[in-house]
């Protein structure tokens, strides 16, 4: 058997409608795929506008990709780095005081390559108080960073984290316990 994208089929996920992807789609290309629109504030406000749920003191810099903002909640005191994908298929939940760092990827979907259909699978992200999401680290659906744990740079996740604990390397692995002063 071979794979077939012909045969391939999305049918059954429905992100939102058509008219609501379409108007996000240009909103998120002006107001945060852009570098010439720094303003923290009125970025917040567009994002509650499209559903997102959101806490107090946000920080998303320039060039932020933000697939669904419908699929998103965001606690107090997260800072969002420039360059972040935030892929969002499924729901993805960031804690309070959480950073994800320049470039870092949180992707929600995948393919199935076992099927001939390459069917799209899809699972949410969670990232809990404190977590560390470094730059250009990768973060795949279904994982759980749980409490106060770190994803080095260039690092790439696909399982859960756990709590206070440093993760490096791709596939990332844990290398020693996270203490804060």
């Amino acid at each position: 058997m071979k794979v077939n994208l012909a045969t391939y089929n999305n049918n059954r996920y429905k992100p939102g409608s058509f008219i609501k992807r379409g108007v996000w789609y240009f909103v998120n290309l002006i107001f945060f795929k852009s570098g010439f629109f720094p303003f923290y504030k009125l970025k917040v406000a567009i994002l509650q506008i499209f559903g997102c749920k959101m806490g107090n003191n946000i920080f998303i810099k320039p060039n932020v990709n933000i697939k669904y903002p419908w699929l998103l909640k965001i606690g107090n005191n997260v800072w969002i780095g420039e360059n972040v994908w935030i892929d969002n298929l499924e729901m993805v939940t960031i804690g309070n005081n959480v950073c994800i760092s320049q470039g870092a990827m949180l992707i929600c979907g995948n393919h199935n390559y076992k099927k001939s259909t390459f069917d799209l699978m899809t699972n949410p992200i969670i990232l809990e108080e404190g977590v560390w999401i470094g730059a250009k680290a990768i973060v795949t659906g279904g994982v759980t960073a749980h409490s106060h744990s770190v994803l080095t740079v260039n690092s790439v996740i696909s399982k859960n984290m756990d709590a206070y604990t440093i993760y490096v390397g791709n596939p990332a692995i844990k290398t020693k316990m996270r203490s804060i002063l």
